[in-house]
């Protein structure tokens, strides 16, 4: 039997790191969806692709040899308060592989039951939070951002019991690694800083092995998840998503999008926008989100700092020093990237002030962020955004003052329109689509809105007459107010 190319590494860690569990069966698995590519890239054995077989493993059901299925563990800070025990509850990392590029990826199962560290949890999930997590990771993919990506989803022919009862379901995760700043806080918390070293120097094996000949290995893989991070926030922040529970047992060291709970895009713009139902006080709306970040960034050094040198003050201000270069690294990254969106390809310092004054009028005028920045692609000549904005006339001015900087470029207005064309999706997993979907599968088994939402999603810089309804913002009443996690 052909298998994957696996190498188990995180279980030759100490015990203490994780848990062996096993994924508890399901009644009547049925597939939801399977990811082709994806696991062409993985090099995932033929007889897994849709098959029974594969069925059977992606719910859980039937464990191969190669499988060696822990739940690891993790602290956090949820919302600012610590916690020194969180876990996967309802998670269990079944595989690491090697896929035909020489990369390594782990394979989990969310929402395979109960683990030790489920916490009263029945360790399953709904079938809604498996749809939006799959519909939003896959995006999140082909619009070029680092994130976790879904190989599976599998209906469990069971019902899972939350506010009401849903169907259940099981979302095969893909990550190049499930370790997390919560996952240095819990070792530091339990464990002492012998172990602490022991993950810094897994981690900086498998994520950032140029780290290992820098004078001070431990500051320098700090210093790379900076810059990670950095990257990441930037690029969400450049397509209107707000992720929505930005506590650190959900920020990756790795620098991907994880854990895909109370997640949206914004529809009309404004910098204080915010979904999760569970974030009461605006913690993580979108405009928070580069701050929470470096909040969250200064707990992984607070773990590193008996690491980084042995004289704890000068390790403290090692770590400080490399956590301030945050701030200027992520408004260095906003900028291309927010210029980018306008047709800058070098942008100036002067340029922030352009992009801010259209912020501001897009937010006086709740202009919807996704559409204005597509409609722009056009409107080098003539003023097609012109009808997304009820001042006009303010707009008109900002256009004349764009297109004079515009015209300080080297690019032809046919080259710019194409590039913005290449960096402004038209379709992106608007909150009412998504809704759309995960009802249509909750209430009456209906996959054809997931599907088409799907196969939509998968050409989000293309013009396809067949998915125009779905570039279209949402009707008043289709508007959706808050987001859940599900669990």
């Amino acid at each position: 039997m052909q298998k994957f190319n696996v190498d188990n590494s995180y279980q030759r860690l100490p015990d203490s790191f994780f848990k062996r569990t096993t994924p508890t069966p399901v009644a009547d698995p049925q597939w939801i969806s399977f990811n082709q590519p994806l696991a062409d890239q993985l090099d995932l054995p033929q007889q897994y692709w849709a098959s029974d077989e594969g069925l059977q493993l992606f719910a859980g059901n039937s464990l191969p040899d190669w499988s060696d299925p822990v739940a690891q563990g993790y602290a956090g800070h949820q919302f600012a308060n610590f916690v020194a025990q969180l876990g996967d509850g309802r998670a269990i990392l079944l595989a690491e592989i090697i896929d035909k590029q020489k990369r390594r990826f782990d394979i989990q199962l969310k929402g395979a039951g109960t683990t030790a560290y489920s916490r009263g949890g029945d360790g399953r999930s709904p079938i809604g939070p498996v749809i939006r997590e799959y519909l939003l990771s896959e995006a999140m993919h082909v619009l070029g951002v680092p994130t976790t990506r879904a190989l599976a989803a599998v209906a469990t022919g069971e019902t899972v019991h939350r506010d009401v009862p849903q169907p259940g379901a099981i979302l095969t995760r893909v990550a190049s690694s499930h370790i997390r700043i919560g996952t240095f806080q819990f070792i530091a918390a339990h464990q002492g800083t012998g172990k602490v070293q022991v993950l810094a120097d897994y981690v900086i094996n498998r994520h950032y092995p140029d780290c290992k000949s820098a004078e001070r290995p431990y500051l320098a893989m700090l210093e790379a998840v900076i810059q990670k991070q950095a990257e990441l926030v930037s690029h969400w922040m450049s397509l209107g998503f707000i992720h929505g529970v930005m506590n650190t047992d959900n920020m990756s060291i790795s620098g991907e999008t994880i854990d895909y709970g109370p997640c949206a895009f914004i529809d009309n713009y404004h910098p204080d926008a915010l979904f999760s139902s569970i974030d009461r006080g605006g913690r993580y709306a979108y405009s928070n989100q580069p701050k929470v970040a470096q909040w969250n960034l200064a707990r992984l050094a607070e773990c590193l700092v008996p690491l980084i040198d042995k004289d704890e003050e000068k390790a403290v201000e090692l770590a400080t020093e490399a956590l301030k270069t945050f701030s200027q690294t992520y408004e260095d990254l906003w900028l291309t990237r927010m210029a980018a969106k306008i047709g800058i390809r070098e942008p100036q310092p002067e340029d922030r002030a352009l992009l801010n004054e259209l912020l501001d009028l897009m937010a006086d005028d709740e202009v919807d962020f996704t559409l204005l920045f597509r409609a722009l692609c056009d409107s080098l000549e003539a003023d097609h955004c012109l009808d997304l904005f009820k001042q006009q006339s303010a707009c008109k001015t900002w256009l004349q003052k764009w297109r004079q900087r515009l015209s300080q470029e080297s690019a032809s207005g046919e080259e710019t329109a194409l590039q913005m064309r290449l960096i402004n999706p038209a379709i992106i997993p608007r909150n009412h689509r998504v809704q759309e979907a995960i009802l249509a599968a909750e209430q009456e088994g209906d996959l054809r809105p997931f599907n088409e939402l799907k196969a939509a999603l998968a050409e989000p810089f293309s013009d396809n007459p067949e998915y125009q309804h779905l570039t279209l913002a949402p009707k008043p009443e289709e508007k959706v107010q808050r987001t859940f996690c599900g669990t």
